[in-house]
């Protein structure tokens, strides 16, 4: 049972980036006016990478292939967007409220993927590395 439990845990982690990469891929020009909104530079390959991070990750994880080394990848891109699009710290009122529920939603996330990392894919898995 814990091996089933570990596999589930394994996708549930990842539907949100699997569902945003997703939409994202739908709207690549909304992620490149979101990255030049933050000024980062390259925003036209910053977005894709961002839709590859999230989509291509994602699924990587919840197929469990390569899945340990993905999950550590996606942990540190998930740190990144709370660095330079979750920045609470440098904002006041009702953004730094809702940036800061996003930031620490982040950092949850990021835990568990490094449960993933460190635990494996489990058993039900395209690969066990």
């Amino acid at each position: 049972m814990s091996q089933a439990v570990l596999s589930l845990a394994r996708i549930l982690v990842v539907v949100l980036f699997c569902v945003s990469g997703a939409q994202k891929l739908m709207n690549p020009a909304g992620v490149v006016g979101a990255v030049s909104g933050k000024g980062l530079p390259y925003p036209e390959v910053l977005a894709y990478l961002t839709i590859a991070a999230e989509l291509g990750l994602g699924l990587l994880i919840a197929l469990g292939f390569y899945a340990r080394a993905a999950s550590v990848l996606l942990a540190v891109f998930t740190v990144a967007t709370i660095v330079f699009f979750h920045n609470f710290w440098s904002m006041t009122g009702d953004a730094a409220r809702t940036n800061q529920i996003q930031a620490l939603k982040n950092l949850s996330i990021v835990g568990g993927l490094l449960m993933i990392a460190a635990a494996g894919p489990g058993r039900f898995a395209l690969n066990r590395r």
